[in-house]
């Protein structure tokens, strides 16, 4: 089985968010950071050299394959911030509605700006997320 290539380290938070060049970008992923360490009272780590993750979350697919990841976590990315949302996005329909404009993927909501969102439509998307892994549904 192949071993997961994203690990949790020891990077600095502060200093990966501090080198993104994009300033609103940079903002943007500060607000992220506060409010998802709001929501989870985890301290932010690093994953990989490029994601912030908050929280642990233990996964097991019906294929037998597990591993460890994160909560709840982010990507201050070229294209847009990436929020990663790990019960799968389309789960959220009814909140999806209501938050702005963005896109998706399975397991990801890509923002431009926050500005183009409706926050609290996030923070409670990101807190009815980790409730159902809290309760055990793994993604």
């Amino acid at each position: 089985m192949a071993e997961l290539k994203t690990k949790k380290n020891d990077g600095s938070v502060e200093a990966f968010l501090n080198a993104v060049d994009d300033e609103q970008k940079r903002a943007d992923s500060f607000t992220v950071l506060d409010l998802m360490k709001k929501i989870t009272g985890a301290e932010p780590k690093m994953w990989g050299p490029s994601i912030v993750g908050f929280g642990d979350h233990h996964y097991k697919y019906a294929s037998g394959r597990e591993g460890d990841w994160f909560l709840t976590g982010f990507s201050p990315r070229k294209q847009a911030l990436t929020l990663y949302i790990m019960d799968y996005v389309e789960k959220h329909g009814n909140l999806l509605a209501d938050l702005g404009k963005y896109k998706n993927g399975k397991g990801c909501l890509y923002v431009k700006r926050l500005s183009d969102i409706d926050m609290k439509v996030l923070e409670k998307l990101i807190r009815e997320s980790i409730a159902k892994l809290q309760a055990g549904k793994n993604f």
